[in-house]
């Protein structure tokens, strides 16, 4: 007879339907886009994700670019999001990349509900490749 070990994982429903363990960064200096993209990572794998360009609507638009691969984030894989624009998406990650859209820098804040699920057990390594940013 075998004994079947449960335990928290991928496919673990209830690692989901709790709240997040809160995660939060703000006043961030994003790079140019001339430079390598500020990486966030997280220590478990994420429930969502919450992005946002925190430069003033009044001021010179400087666009964030956003994405899930450094590759993706260099290339066409990306998401944009203009001056106080924000976005939010349920996505189980366990990094995310941060670049400026312009020559100039910029700013943002990230804030992410995470789960009790190990950043190991995400064995996907996103490469900015197939439409993933």
């Amino acid at each position: 007879m075998s004994i079947y070990n449960y335990k928290v994982g991928l496919g673990h429903v209830g690692s989901y339907e709790v709240s997040g363990i809160p995660y939060l960064t703000s006043s961030l200096d994003i790079p140019a886009n001339t430079s390598e993209p500020l990486e966030i990572s997280f220590d478990t794998v994420s429930k969502f994700v919450v992005i946002t360009n925190t430069l003033p609507a009044d001021v010179t638009n400087v666009p964030l670019r956003f994405g899930f691969s450094a590759n993706g984030i260099k290339g066409t894989n990306y998401a944009v999001l203009n001056n106080n624009e924000t976005f939010e998406g349920d996505f189980r990650v366990t990094r995310i990349y941060l670049l400026s859209d312009s020559t100039l820098p910029c700013s943002a804040s990230v804030v992410a509900g995470l789960t009790g699920i190990e950043a190991k057990e995400l064995l996907n390594n996103w490469s900015g490749s197939a439409g993933v940013g």
